[in-house]
């Protein structure tokens, strides 16, 4: 029987004009509705803007139908917004486009804001902008954290010494095309276990039960977009005894992804629930918030912390399935996430610092800030700057929308950049393409207040989506 092919434009179409109804909806319908028919479901999808009210209580269709149900306005006072913006600092001003630095400023406005900050790899998002710091009291903002909550950054360095790329590239090949999955709805046939999906927040609330079974079997798979697991070159500039690392140059293994569809459905939710009480004026309601002393507060701090754990072991799966096919000791692993909220002590008080799109960089914390395929990543170590909130970037930065890197830069330029730095690319796309992000050094320069530099990871072997 032929699969339901539901695209974005059909939804648009027939009025489904939010970007989170529109993912919610094409996930919901190709997972539950997939044998049907495009016509039975599109008029389906048609009776759920017109009569939300009626799919609210229904298990599966009461996803999408959150996202049309409004609480009327005179019920819900509007939330005033401070005359000023708090305090905001911007690194690498000179970088970060101008809507990503009137965003900022924007959520600066709100009245639970405290402080905020913009890293030198900044753009604009939804909510916050990619790169966003912003600190609250007793408030944690669902889009300010991000759909990909818990996001990571995850480095193994093993004893190997480098120059052993070029004699093992076939094994490192095989064992990245064997063992990694990628894809935006992408799960295994078998649902991996790992004591992450035996958590008992899965049990304390409903939406996280209706999630268990997905997350299973997505567990050790990445993204599209931006997410990658990638082979190269580590080079620790230094003796680092905290991290039992010397000074020299080994085969690394790097990955890039998050919390899959367990952290996209947990964002959508609680924005929604977010959204039914904090009314904010229509350009700022990605911004809505829930107090922590609220259940619902609760709940999504519960479930934030839930998917970021998720995160990490996905990258654990990963990691140990590559290790264990390419045989080789691991000396080191750093990681770091952004794309979450934090309890933290900044100004004398305890304060919940989103990062979205950012990298804790506390005193003395270890980091990776990745550059594109054909720059290098630079592995760090945090100063613990007050002024950005204990942050620095977490990567190079787009300066260029995935629109536009499409319909700028060819394969024929693409290719002829990674031979040139001699990388091997399986996947991708060239919305991913090297030229479609920011100098990476440039936006290092830019935030040497922010961290130490403590080795590289240039990329040799790059998997991806596609």
């Amino acid at each position: 029987m032929a699969k339901l092919n539901l695209t974005a434009k059909d939804l648009r179409r027939i009025g489904y004009a939010d970007d989170a109804a529109v993912s919610t909806a094409l996930r919901v319908m190709h997972k539950h509705y997939k044998h049907h028919k495009p016509g039975e479901a599109i008029q389906l999808l048609r009776q759920i803007i017109t009569s939300p009210e009626a799919f609210a209580d229904d298990e599966v269709l009461g996803e999408i139908a959150v996202h049309f149900i409004e609480v009327k306005e005179e019920e819900v006072p509007q939330q005033e917004l401070r005359s000023k913006p708090v305090d905001i600092v911007i690194f690498g001003a000179e970088q970060v486009d101008h809507a990503a630095i009137d965003q900022l400023r924007s959520a600066a406005r709100l009245p639970v804001a405290v402080s905020g900050a913009l890293m030198p790899d900044a753009h604009s998002g939804y909510g916050l902008p990619i790169g966003g710091v912003l600190a609250t009291e007793n408030a944690v903002i669902p889009y300010g954290v991000g759909v990909d909550i818990g996001c990571r950054m995850c480095l193994t360095v093993y004893d190997l010494h480098a120059y052993e790329l070029n004699r093992k590239q076939k094994q490192l090949e095989t064992a990245l095309l064997r063992h990694t999955y990628f894809g935006s709805g992408r799960e295994l046939s078998k649902a991996h276990e790992h004591e992450v999906i035996d958590r008992p927040e899965f049990g304390e609330l409903a939406l996280l039960r209706k999630l268990q079974g997905k997350a299973a079997k997505q567990l050790g798979t990445s993204g599209s977009g931006n997410h990658f697991v990638e082979f190269g070159e580590v080079e620790i500039l230094a003796d680092w005894p905290e991290r039992q690392l010397k000074a020299g140059r080994y085969i690394g293994l790097l990955s890039h992804s998050g919390s899959r569809g367990l952290g996209a459905s947990v964002a959508t939710h609680y924005t929604e629930v977010a959204k039914q009480w904090c009314r904010l004026p229509r350009q700022l309601q990605h911004l809505a918030w829930l107090p922590l002393d609220w259940f619902e507060g609760q709940a999504y701090w519960k479930a934030m912390n839930l998917a970021g754990d998720y995160a990490a072991a996905c990258h654990e799966v990963i990691h140990q399935r590559i290790t264990r096919e390419i045989n080789l000791t691991p000396l080191a692993v750093i990681e770091n996430h952004h794309n979450f909220a934090w309890k933290e002590m900044h100004l004398g008080r305890e304060v919940i610092v989103h990062r979205k799109g950012a990298t804790p960089a506390a005193k003395d914390e270890a980091g990776i800030i990745p550059g594109s395929m054909t720059a290098p990543g630079f592995i760090v170590r945090g100063r613990g700057e007050t002024s950005s909130l204990h942050s620095a970037s977490h990567g190079a930065g787009r300066v260029m929308s995935r629109s536009r890197a499409k319909e700028s830069i060819t394969h024929n330029a693409m290719n002829a950049l990674l031979q040139q730095h001699g990388v091997t690319l399986h996947g991708g796309g060239l919305d991913e393409a090297p030229q479609a992000y920011k100098n990476i050094n440039e936006v290092m320069n830019a935030q040497q207040s922010l961290v130490d530099i403590m080795g590289t990871f240039r990329p040799r072997i790059v998997r991806m989506d596609g």
